[in-house]
């Protein structure tokens, strides 16, 4: 990675640096193996890149960081024979290989070179070697369903993005998944709005058997008729039922018993990873994908490193049959025969057309337990890992067996029915590793264990619990359940959908509050305009068909073009039909849409539009420059406004502080401190200490440790463990694999940063500050330029002491090639030196004769100004002016300043 380009016979090109270094340890001396740092090009972001009047020509740009990452790739193919486009095995994977291709092949540079395309679904050193014997050409139909995709995005954003920004302004853009994914979100928060909450109750009786032991039965049945949850109404009726139970007789008139199977769950795909880690760890779709990424290329184990997981943007749900044999092997020997079903589960994928990685999400090697993983992983990666490895191994166990009972109680009179439920497990199977997690709190009565009973037995009353309740609304969702409702929707594909959630956050169209989604009235008003006026393309149907169409694409069974075709008809055409659209029509459309929203009905029956300032004014909703607001109809006469948004205080953070004071979360291990969470002007903050007694003191020494919040990181989610860690930043991540360095996460005035030697680097996502890793922190560094190095992408590596005056010499990978640097002077490697075993001699010789050629040149060194020209060239100076003679009066006035001061 220093620059020294030693021809060799194969060029591999993958996505990442860290994927890069871990493969290019795998292959011997004659490949070199580059990373293309993502899409090395793409849809310049300005009018006519996609030009459907050309049968949809399109227009691509380099990338601002791709220059160095292809002329690597440029240098590395000199006296190359064989070029692997490596990439992932998805359809982006494929679109990089094409457009790595295609530029160079538009540059005529593979001439006399063999192209193949080549994947693995996970990065191990078998799977890579086997790779290379299974070479193939890029898919072309990949690439058509990835051009298709990016077309469609491209156009609705350009086209439907400049028509929201004119009739409704304040709202940012619309994206063709994004805004159905809105819809969803405030779709469920209209529904949470007129939810009218219905009263009903429950009778319960617990009873005694005549062995002692003791269950709770509920009421069913009333006057010898079944009744659902709702049955009872009020609590007079309640009361009127209790009554008859309590001078009741009681026997047990039946009991039936039945064995099931519970089966186990498929192995994680992309969207199921992303849910269970949202309920079971508390990750984020965008925390999942990127502590997977980190797993998936490569983890120092002892000094090799390894992918620990297969490819983790899928949607199949298949195993590989190592994997599977691997598996049975693993649950016998751990677990016994028992546990190891008859015959190895096959799973088959339900998505249509599945044109991601074919193999589901699971460890590369089953026999990596967990617990020997735990050393070499960070916290957070090691959670993940487990969840992944136990859904793997659960997936190929015996089913679990459960006996279930259901016994039946009725009084003496049949008038009144009860029902007991429970269930044994007679056998775990899988759940002795795993059991999924649900979406809602509540208790499941069948997971109750009964005594022993028979049929015709007197249980005894011991209590009645007559308890009172009302229908809840339908929750929000979640990070995991709207997911999961896309997937069933078929909107969207799951390697998007971290992406689309954060999208949403960004645009400020929705708000995570509780760890659920909470729509901002921007976003509402951005969706009752497209509901209004573009109803088709935020239908649910038309979205998930344009997906089928797009996975058909994939498949070969249709043209890229005729989809691009059928939609831009369309959609064209609604386009135009808002040209003559007037504001006041938006205006009306979304007061009307909205008004139960902005003006809900009050309890006492008062106009809740009528204008609080003016008797006669009716408030309605408003648009300005910035965005929506209401207004009085009375204006100008009435100057009456109130703003749309009213944040969540407990999203804000307002209340960790307040009457009870700071928010206490535990005392420091370390020091025995009071780690705190607090709020400052600046926003919440975590605190350690000050001791008790010190509050008051303004003494230097006294002033107690704090950490802000990062950007992303809610109030609500901060708990006793992520408080220690944002106090104990700035934190060692590792050394720089090339430098040695140290690399350092912290959190200054301009957010999470990177710190390498000098040099500073912000962190783009605010939550990796925790726990971002080390191969992921040499990625952000390599792929950003250092300002302060005038390009230079790594910190510089020691090459030894000066010859001279023993001072270091460092050795940096700059904008031009290497460079050694002595204090402040640089000088680049000629083509013959080898940067890796460059040694303190060699380097003094370059930097000895730069130094000669800047003073041959006249150029002086950097930190020191030029000398002075000599006299016989310098321009006649021009005659100073004589200064005139101050008067009387200003002596006079300067004396006197002079005396008072």
């Amino acid at each position: 990675m220093w620059g020294c380009f030693v021809a060799r016979q194969n060029v591999v090109v993958v996505e990442s640096p860290a994927k890069a270094k871990t493969i290019e340890k795998y292959l011997g001396d004659d490949f070199r193996v580059l990373a293309s740092f993502g899409h090395i090009r793409d849809l310049p972001p300005k009018d006519g890149s996609v030009r459907p009047d050309e049968d949809f020509a399109m227009d691509w740009e380099m990338g601002e960081r791709a220059d160095r990452p292809l002329k690597e790739i440029i240098n590395a193919l000199k006296g190359a024979k064989t070029l692997y486009l490596a990439t992932d095995p998805d359809r982006e994977g494929e679109a990089i290989s094409w457009h790595v291709e295609e530029v160079l092949r538009e540059k005529k540079l593979l001439n006399g070179i063999h192209v193949q395309r080549i994947t693995f679904n996970e990065i191990t050193k078998n799977a890579v070697n086997q790779s290379l014997n299974q070479p193939r050409q890029v898919d072309q139909a990949l690439v058509d369903a990835y051009l298709a995709r990016r077309a469609l995005d491209y156009l609705v954003g350009f086209t439907l993005s400049p028509v929201l920004w004119r009739k409704l302004p304040g709202s940012r853009s619309a994206g063709r998944v994004q805004s159905v994914a809105l819809r969803l979100i405030c779709e469920r928060e209209s529904e949470i709005e007129v939810f009218k909450p219905q009263e009903y109750w429950s009778i319960e009786i617990v009873f005694q058997t005549p062995r002692g032991d003791t269950f709770t039965a509920r009421v069913n049945e009333i006057a010898g008729k079944k009744i659902d949850r709702l049955g009872i109404k009020n609590q007079t009726d309640a009361e009127a039922i209790v009554a008859d139970l309590q001078k009741s007789i009681f026997s047990i008139t039946a009991i039936e018993r039945k064995q099931v199977k519970r089966h186990p769950y498929p192995p994680f795909i992309t969207s199921t990873l992303q849910q269970e880690a949202s309920r079971k760890l508390g990750f984020s779709a965008t925390q999942t994908m990127r502590l997977a990424q980190q797993l998936y290329e490569g983890v120092d184990l002892g000094g090799e490193t390894v992918g620990l997981i297969t490819y983790m943007r899928t949607d199949g749900v298949a195993l590989s049959q190592d994997a599977i044999n691997a598996s049975r092997k693993l649950i016998a020997q751990d677990f016994g025969d028992k546990y190891v079903p008859e015959k190895p589960r096959i799973y088959k994928s339900k998505a249509k057309n599945a044109q991601e990685a074919h193999e589901a999400i699971r460890p590369t090697d089953l026999f990596r337990r967990p617990e020997s993983m735990r050393q070499y992983l960070e916290n957070d990666q090691w959670r993940l890992y487990d969840l992944i490895w136990k859904r793997t191994i659960a997936c190929e166990m015996e089913s679990a067996l459960l006996d279930q009972v259901a016994v039946d109680i009725h009084t003496s009179d049949h008038q009144i029915g009860l029902r007991a439920n429970g269930s044994i497990i007679a056998f775990d199977g899988f759940l002795a590793v795993y059991q999924e997690s649900r979406d809602d709190d509540e208790e499941d009565e069948n997971n109750r264990r009964l005594p022993p009973m028979t049929e015709g037995e007197k249980p005894e009353r011991q209590d009645i619990k007559s308890n009172q309740h009302f229908t809840q609304p339908p929750p929000r969702y979640s990070e995991a359940s709207l997911v999961k409702k896309m997937e069933e929707l078929g909107i969207g594909r799951p390697s998007t959908y971290a992406s689309i959630l954060q999208v949403l956050q960004d645009r400020s169209y929705v708000r995570l509050d509780k760890k659920r989604f909470i729509p901002e009235d921007r976003g509402r008003m951005v969706t009752a305009f497209l509901q209004e006026f573009f109803s088709r393309y935020v239908e649910y149907d038309f979205t998930a068909g344009l997906e089928t169409q797009l996975d058909e694409v994939s498949g070969g069974q249709m043209d890229w073009k005729q989809v691009l075709r059928n939609f831009w008809t369309q959609f064209s055409g609604a386009i135009d039909h808002t040209k003559d659209l007037k504001i006041s029509d938006v205006i009306d459309t979304l007061d009307a849409a909205l008004g139960q929203h902005f003006f809900p009905t009050r309890e006492d029956g008062t106009d809740p539009r009528q204008c609080p300032a003016c008797q006669p004014g009716r408030l309605s909703l408003k648009l300005g420059k910035t965005g929506g607001f209401i207004g009085c109809s009375n204006y100008p006469d009435c100057r009456y406004t109130s703003t749309l948004e009213i944040q969540n205080s407990r999203a804000q953070g307002e209340d960790v502080t307040g009457d009870t004071g700071p928010k206490i979360l535990g005392d420091d291990p370390v020091t025995g401190l009071k780690v705190t969470l607090r709020r400052g002007p600046y926003g919440a903050y975590v605190q350690l200490g000050p001791a008790e007694g010190t509050e008051d003191k303004k003494k230097k020494d006294d002033k107690p440790k704090r950490a802000s919040l990062p950007k992303r990181m809610a109030v609500e989610d901060i708990t006793f463990d992520s408080a220690l860690k944002l106090l104990d930043l700035p934190r060692d991540i590792g050394p720089h694999p090339e430098s040695g360095v140290m690399i350092l996460a912290g959190i200054g005035r301009f957010g999470p940063y990177l710190k390498i030697g000098p040099r500073y680097q912000s962190i783009p996502d605010d939550d990796t500050v925790l726990n971002i890793g080390i191969n992921h922190a040499v990625e952000i560094l390599a792929s950003t330029p250092d300002k302060r190095a005038g390009g230079t992408t790594t910190a510089g590596r020691e090459i030894g002491p000066h010859p001279e005056d023993g001072t270091l010499i460092t050795l940096h990978d700059g904008r031009y090639g290497p460079y050694v640097k002595h204090g402040k002077l640089m000088a680049s490697l000629s083509k013959s030196d080898d940067g890796a075993s460059l040694t303190p001699a060699r380097a003094a010789e370059l930097l000895a004769a730069k130094a000669a050629k800047d003073a041959a040149s006249g150029k002086a060194p950097k930190g020191k100004k030029a000398p002075a020209k000599k006299a016989a060239e310098k321009k006649p100076a021009k005659p100073k002016a004589v200064k005139k003679a101050p008067t009387a009066k200003k002596t006079a006035k300067k004396a006197d300043k002079k005396a008072k001061s």
